[in-house]
């Protein structure tokens, strides 16, 4: 997880109890999975026996952080900041003990910046950095050819800023982040030098990639959310399940807290039977509870068990009607009335006339008598009446054809 750190900050680390904080801009009311590598820094610090500190920028989630971004970003105002940070601080509680000798703690630099003026600010830290030292950085070379505002461009300033006042109040020496953000930290440390004549240390985490080359965190449907309302139990699940054997090799490490001894003995079984994806497994179960609990654990679990194994109507209606429907968010649906079932109807007329779910009676009749036609996952033959009895959560009924084409039946 290390990739780059600056000179003496062990020797730092093993002198005393270090307080270290890692930033996050309120951009969204849930952290994403994407978000885990800075808060696994802190994690791994609380148990190292040092202070974890969390900013959350109340300020420069007002300004908006340039670094990776091809464009501006948009500006959020007060009210929505707020809610923001409070249900990320939320979030963190999983992750981190606010309790205790060395105790994680959150702080907002809207706190300290909403009293400080314009004039004040350029005069007492703007002229410590030089303005070719802050063009030097990636963050600002990157977007020269497209333009950038001075608020994007004064971003390294503020966020500098922050570790100076968090060092010289908080006794705060070192600042982590993922390796896009070392030209922002290490504009801190120089301005703690410049500004107080202290000493203060950067880390920073390696960018984590996929071995396909796509985004990690991202999915089809966009960012993989800690909040469940964003992202399912199972979706989250799946995520990692679905996880390559080589990048499954490099999560388990990151986002878990299993020692050596214990990954290179999942490693060794996993190579035996790939198959199995017995890596993959290990690594969905611990960062799945962690995230949500237990009992959305064994949700997941179920609910990847439906898709991939057998399982009947009891299983689907043991699943909260939400992680239901978002097993199946991508197949094909088709609404019907429910009067249409008052008296039942044939398992022929539903699969073809009233959901088109199959071409033609004539479809429906030869998918029937080869014995590929599920109703709830149960298997059914042409005689089938299907009624309300049918009815999952008293609206859906599932619709199956072969191992793995589903239909969703919503019953207004």
């Amino acid at each position: 997880m290390l990739h780059d750190i600056m000179p003496g900050m062990e020797d730092q680390l093993n002198k005393e109890c270090t307080t270290g904080y890692v930033g996050f801009d309120p951009t969204a009311d849930s952290l994403h999975i994407g978000n885990l590598v800075p808060v696994m820094l802190l994690v791994h610090w609380q148990r190292a026996g040092h202070r974890p500190m969390v900013l959350v920028g109340g300020a420069t989630g007002m300004v908006g952080d340039p670094s990776g971004k091809s464009k501006e970003r948009q500006l959020l105002d007060l009210d929505v900041m707020h809610h923001n940070l409070e249900c990320q601080k939320t979030q963190l509680e999983k992750f981190l003990n606010f309790d205790g000798k060395n105790a994680a703690v959150v702080v907002n630099n809207y706190d300290w910046f909403k009293n400080i003026n314009f004039l004040e600010f350029i005069r007492d830290v703007g002229k410590h950095i030089t303005v070719n030292y802050m063009m030097s950085k990636d963050s600002v070379k990157n977007r020269l050819e497209q333009g950038m505002s001075f608020t994007e461009f004064s971003y390294q300033l503020v966020q500098g800023y922050d570790f100076y006042h968090l060092w010289k109040n908080e006794n705060c020496m070192v600042q982590m982040g993922g390796s896009d953000q070392w030209g922002n930290i290490v504009t801190g440390t120089e301005l703690i030098r410049k500004k107080g004549g202290g000493q203060a240390f950067a880390m920073t985490a390696p960018l984590i990639t996929k071995a396909d080359g796509s985004k990690f965190g991202k999915s089809e449907g966009g960012n993989i959310w800690i909040d469940k309302s964003k992202t399912s139990a199972y979706k989250f699940y799946q995520y990692w399940i679905n996880a390559a054997d080589e990048d499954a090799g490099k999560y388990i490490r990151i986002f878990t807290l299993k020692d050596k001894t214990e990954i290179e003995a999942l490693e060794a079984e996993h190579a035996e039977n790939p198959r199995s994806r017995v890596l993959q497994k290990a690594l969905a179960e611990d960062i799945t509870k962690r995230v949500h609990g237990e009992d959305d654990l064994k949700t997941a679990i179920a609910a990847s068990g439906i898709l991939f194994g057998k399982s009947a109507k009891s299983d689907l209606e043991s699943l909260p009607e939400s992680e239901f429907l978002s097993v199946f968010e991508g197949v094909d649906k088709a609404e019907i009335d429910s009067t249409l079932l008052d008296g039942g109807v044939s398992v022929i007329e539903l699969l073809s006339e009233h959901t088109g779910f199959l071409s033609s009676k004539g479809e429906a009749r030869r998918a029937l008598k080869e014995n590929s036609i599920r109703v709830n996952k149960d298997l059914v033959d042409d005689s089938k009446i299907v009624s309300k009895d049918d009815l999952i959560n008293g609206r859906q009924l599932l619709l199956q054809k072969g191992k793995k084409n589903y239909f969703l039946v919503i019953v207004k």
